[in-house]
């Protein structure tokens, strides 16, 4: 039996996801305001470095749509130079929690927090790249770009290089999105390639007067970051961003990886070696100078559907980029800028989860409420911030359906009022509880039966025994309390009187 029986799968593979590489390397390059070649150089040490190492055998790595907003933000904060300082260290702090071994914890994230995520970027980069479609500068803030859309509208109906510019742009978009219709055999190159080379013919045959890519050279763009840059490190904010980074960064890639999962019946990812490839990619990638990395969904479902079977497809994209980088970078400053920006539009559409969005509503208010928070925090502050705002909403949510209380009446007119409690009872649901109790007629004798409960805080249990006292002291007989059974006793619930 031949070595390597996969041979011809992976190689084919490879080609599809290198196609369906290229322009979004370099668009999402281009958004996120570096040279377009640093896009690719991410993308090949995504093949060349991740995907050598063990974790996820088929997802693929490299830049992602859904790191454009927050590195367009540090960019435009710190500069270029510092970029690499956030990308190095953003990848040291990954290889940290995948040995560690806190890579699994990445799914308890609130899957409504990075719906939320990806949406609110999607929102971003739409609005953003309207303007790169359009040839006019963006205004900085989320909502700042939304609500400047109708001006910039405005603005180029009364230019004609901005008409041209924009039409390519939505060409691209038409191209991309009529692509899934045509026959199998045309589907074979991928929709955004096909795009952007029907958008470069159409520029240089008809001279249409359009920006395009402007290149340095592979080795050109490629700055290792100085000791300036590292000084950086010496200011909180800094710290800030490569938090962000390396959470987004793994929350994608790992979210990624269990989507991917379920494409194929191959080996199942291991979360902490995926999160380790992540950190060393991220590493490279830093000392390069280089854009963030994570596993893209895009290219991964590409890779997958393309009938690959081991890592080695994912590895010959990272060749395949290589070479078309070093071999003709010309064919970079051809592609006409709003072609780009219509791919990163297409993608940024595809980051809104409209469907989720609907079944979460029907099903759960409160997670789709999270998911809606989460997006419009991030258009309305900023990514990190925003993600941090989704985060303590699911803690809250989580926090309060756990303290989950039933409290049930039995009053037989004659005898003692029951009252039985069962579930949580945490100071989250204390006015409640009290609100209950203290409605209950002072004349009468209380039976207060704790048995139900599985957890009883202090806060609860302080005020149901200052309750007790007040209850107690206008005469009746002391409130007559079964305690809660603790889970380390094997012993019956007992029956005590709460009074002083």
């Amino acid at each position: 039996m031949s070595k390597y029986p996969y041979r011809r799968q992976d190689f084919l593979a490879s080609v599809v996801v290198f196609l369906v590489a290229v322009p979004l390397c370099v668009g999402i390059a281009v958004a996120s305001g570096v040279p377009a070649e640093l896009g690719l150089i991410t993308g090949i040490v995504g093949g060349l470095v991740t995907g050598l190492m063990p974790g996820s055998s088929l997802q693929v790595s490299g830049p992602a749509a859904g790191m454009t907003v927050i590195v367009f933000e540090a960019v435009s904060e710190f500069g270029v130079g510092t970029l690499g300082v956030i990308v190095l260290f953003a990848g040291l702090l990954q290889l940290a929690m995948g040995i560690l071994k806190i890579g699994r914890w990445f799914r308890a994230i609130s899957v409504s927090v990075v719906e939320g995520m990806l949406c609110g970027i999607g929102l971003v980069i739409i609005a953003g790249q309207i303007y790169a479609a359009a040839g006019l500068k963006a205004p900085e803030t989320g909502i700042g770009k939304i609500v400047g859309l109708p001006g910039a509208f405005a603005d180029a109906l009364g230019s004609t290089e901005a008409l041209i510019s924009l039409a390519i742009g939505a060409g691209t978009i038409a191209v991309i999105v009529l692509w899934k219709r045509l026959p199998k055999a045309v589907r074979s190159v991928p929709g955004a390639l096909a795009a952007v080379v029907l958008a470069t013919v159409a520029a240089i045959a008809l001279d249409l007067p359009v920006a395009t890519v402007q290149v340095d050279g592979l080795l050109g763009v490629i700055q290792p970051p100085g000791a300036e840059a590292f000084r950086e490190l010496a200011g909180p904010a800094v710290w800030g961003t490569i938090i962000a980074f390396a959470l987004i960064a793994s929350a994608e890639s790992l979210f990624s990886a269990a989507a991917v999962d379920r494409l194929h019946d191959g080996p199942r990812t291991e979360y902490n070696k995926e999160m380790i490839a992540q950190g060393a990619g991220n590493t490279v990638c830093g000392v390069l100078g280089a854009l963030p990395m994570t596993a893209v969904i895009v290219r991964s479902s590409a890779n997958v559907a393309a009938g690959a079977k081991t890592k080695a497809s994912r590895v010959l994209h990272g060749v395949w980029l290589l070479l078309f980088a070093a071999a003709m970078p010309w064919a970079l400053a051809l592609i006409p800028l709003p072609a780009l920006a219509g791919i990163l539009v297409h993608a940024g559409w595809k980051l809104i989860p409209f469907r989720q969005i609907v079944a979460l509503w029907r099903a759960h208010k409160g997670e789709a409420l999270i998911l809606v928070v989460t997006a419009v925090s991030i258009v309305a502050v900023n990514m990190f911030e925003g993600v941090l705002i989704g985060l303590a909403l699911a803690v809250g949510k989580a926090a309060w359906e756990a303290s989950h209380v039933k409290l049930e009446v039995i009053d037989k007119s004659a005898g003692p009022i029951q009252v039985y409690l069962s579930g949580n009872a945490t100071f989250l649901r204390l006015p409640k509880i009290l609100d209950s109790l203290e409605a209950l007629p002072h004349d009468r004798p209380v039976e207060l039966d704790l048995s139900g409960l599985h957890h009883l805080d202090h806060a609860c249990r302080t005020a149901l025994e200052s309750w007790a006292e007040r209850h107690s002291a206008v005469g009746t007989e002391p409130v007559k309390v079964t305690e809660p059974v603790k889970a380390t006793s094997a012993e019956s619930a007992t029956a005590n009187t709460w009074h002083r």
